[in-house]
């Protein structure tokens, strides 16, 4: 999945450009010219086809992806981040942590293109593989892998969007255009990709360590209690939660801060994770560590996504994870080194620890190959507890949300006893709130919010003109919008 882009296969879709590129397990000298390789005659054997289905996990480190958009529509929107970084630099990430983002938006226009991009990449193997003669086996296991990844795709689509276009194969030149279909379309659809997968994966013990990164049947699984605890189905989701829990596939990592360095990378917290190494020749890294490292001495990142007051504030008292989840200025870091923020970051300025890595990596491609974490465990056992507490089970709710209390203390009784509550309306809160610490900086935030019909609230609080009706959602691109001849319609209130 590191190894090199060589080659290409280019269409258009959704009025936006989307090439895929083909990752080679070949030396990363040899290259196929382009013009002899086209998306009609590209899919003929086994090895092609692993080729596609490693394409579209390396568009998972893509810039559009995982990168600046990402962390602006999710924790920079959140009350857990502030744009970070100088004043003047990327307005558009403020005009996100403000509210005041309009359809033309970088970040509402970068998701929509990477997103739908990796929707492209999944088709063309869900279409093209089956016409494959090579091994069934493998062949529905790369089938399951892509649509695992469509529907990665596809749910953090309709998160940020609301109705979408349905695209379910590469796309006639006559089709480029599609109207949306309303959520409830797409998330059956979602719903029907994992379920396949979940059937046609591996357990995550069944891959040898060369092959860690890819969909397992765990994390379909996984994806799937998530996709319905986003539904308020709470039956769906602890059922398959349960499902997860009790295949003994996964456990907390025992050091809450390791889970994010080196040695967490794939561990037994990790249910699905981005895959990233430094190469001199470029082509395996991601940016994702770059733009949140620390902005000043030691210098290796550009200061974004900023942990807010607001979290500093959540934590209760002496929790572990706060130290684990935020560096601030002047702080010593592993290294030794003591961090000196850029001094136009103003005061207070903070950096997180879960995106920072110590190495520098070779100039220009992005910072390192720190892993992307996507799944924990602990999200899964959190799940867990909100969808038992959410059916009148307070007991197992109970058990769920206090392991992930209990590795949080990190060994010391004398901080975060156990929850005790078994009111659901109070346990409700605590489970929310333990979510909040727990997977802070993490991607989550913004969109439990919404979830939770909490955003009006909470952005009051802090002086933020959140509207319901508008802002449950972004915009879709102007441009979109406007390509389409009134086939997509703009979201309300922009």
């Amino acid at each position: 999945m590191n190894n090199k882009i060589n080659y290409k296969i280019a269409a258009v879709g959704l009025s936006i450009l989307m090439s895929v590129g083909l990752i080679s397990c070949e030396d990363y000298l040899e290259k196929v010219p382009l013009a002899e390789l086209t998306s009609e005659n590209f899919f003929q054997d086994e090895l092609q086809a692993t080729h596609a289905v490693n394409a579209i996990y390396a568009h998972l480190r893509s810039f559009n992806v995982h990168v600046f958009s990402y962390i602006g529509i999710t924790d920079i929107a959140s009350d857990d981040a502030d744009k970070g970084s100088v004043p003047g630099d990327s307005g558009f990430l403020q005009d996100i942590n403000d509210f005041t983002f309009d359809a033309n938006n970088t970040a509402v226009n970068g998701i929509w293109s990477g997103y739908f991009q990796g929707v492209f990449r999944a088709n063309q193997v869900i279409v093209n593989v089956p016409e494959i003669d090579m091994d069934e086996e493998l062949k529905s296991r790369l089938i399951g892998e892509a649509r695992f990844l469509r529907a990665y795709f596809y749910f953090f689509l309709v998160r940020t969007y609301g109705d979408l276009p349905l695209i379910d194969r590469p796309l006639n030149a006559d089709e480029y255009t599609q109207s949306r279909v309303s959520k409830e379309l797409i998330y059956e659809f979602i719903e029907e990709d994992l379920t396949f997968a979940a059937a046609n994966l591996p357990e995550k013990s069944e891959y040898p360590n060369s092959e860690l990164g890819r969909a397992t049947a765990g994390a379909a699984k996984s994806f799937l209690a998530k996709v319905h605890l986003f539904q308020n189905e709470y039956q769906e989701a602890f059922d398959l939660a349960q499902e997860v829990i009790s295949s003994g596939e996964y456990g907390l990592y025992a050091d809450y801060e390791a889970i994010f360095q080196r040695e967490g990378e794939h561990s037994s917290e990790s249910i699905f994770e981005v895959s990233t190494v430094a190469l001199e020749a470029g082509g395996g890294s991601s940016q994702f560590s770059e733009v949140q490292g620390i902005r000043g001495n030691p210098n290796n990142g550009w200061g974004f996504n900023s942990p807010s007051d607001d979290l500093m504030a959540a934590y209760e008292e002496n929790d572990p994870r706060m130290s684990a989840t935020i560096i601030n200025d002047g702080d010593t870091l592993p290294t030794g080194q003591v961090v000196q923020a850029d001094p136009n970051m103003g005061e207070n300025a903070r950096f997180s620890r879960k995106a920072w890595v110590p190495e520098v990596p070779p100039s220009g491609f992005g910072n390192s190959g720190a892993n992307i974490r996507l799944f924990r465990y602990a999200d899964l056992l959190l799940i867990a507890a909100e969808a038992a507490n959410e059916i009148g089970n307070q007991t197992q709710a109970l058990t769920y949300v206090n392991m992930v209390r209990e590795r949080a203390r990190q060994g010391d009784d004398s901080v975060l006893p156990d929850i005790t509550a078994t009111d659901q309306a109070t346990l409700r809160t605590a489970i929310w709130h333990e979510r909040r610490v727990e997977l802070a900086m993490e991607q989550h935030r913004y969109f439990d919010l919404v979830r939770q019909s909490q955003a009006q609230e909470v952005f009051a609080a802090l002086g933020i003109n959140w509207i319901p009706g508008k802002h449950e959602v972004y915009p879709i691109p102007q441009a979109e919008v406007d390509i389409s001849g009134g086939l997509i319609a703009q979201n309300p209130g922009y």
